[in-house]
């Protein structure tokens, strides 16, 4: 099936109580995504990886009553502004993650994008399944947004880094 992946995109935003640094860190630390996003756990870099450009991480993800784990590749990783990842590899990916980080007065807005790059079987078999999966991905980022804000403003005993 040829699919046309240009509309399959999504950016969600919230604003945190914490600097744009003090964020950055908290979500390249991929082994801290299950904290905020109930469809990931498990997330961890390979062996003596970081978060850098070209560095790959593994995460398992639930949906459906069905889980999974995936292989994904740091792409972007600029301290204090953007972090990104490809599901399944920078060269044959499917999916694109991105967090992009703006100072706000005392804060940060983030920003998490996700953006389809090819289509694939796994991914459902019409366009109506990938657009539902477009949608529900976009229901789980906003969740993820809004429980990392709740997390930065529930911790203020990390105020003195942030």
């Amino acid at each position: 099936m040829e699919i046309d992946v240009s509309s399959y995109t999504f950016t969600r935003r919230a604003w945190v109580g914490a600097s744009p640094a003090f964020v950055y860190g908290l979500i390249s630390d991929v082994s801290r995504i299950g904290q905020w996003s109930p469809k990931a756990s498990a997330v961890a870099y390979d062996d003596g990886e970081q978060p850098r450009a070209g560095a790959w991480f593994s995460g398992h993800n639930v949906k459906d009553g069905r889980s999974w784990i995936t292989r994904s590749q740091v792409v972007e990783a600029e301290p204090a502004q953007r972090f990104g990842f490809v599901v399944g590899g920078a060269a044959d990916g499917i999916v694109r993650w991105d967090w992009t980080l703006l100072a706000s007065g005392d804060g940060t807005e983030v920003r998490q994008s996700w953006r389809l790059l090819r289509y694939d079987p796994v991914l459902g078999a019409t366009p109506d399944d990938v657009r539902a999966l477009r949608d529900y991905m976009a229901d789980s980022a906003e969740s993820t947004l809004i429980e990392l804000s709740r997390w930065i403003g529930a911790h203020h005993d990390l105020r003195a880094y942030r």
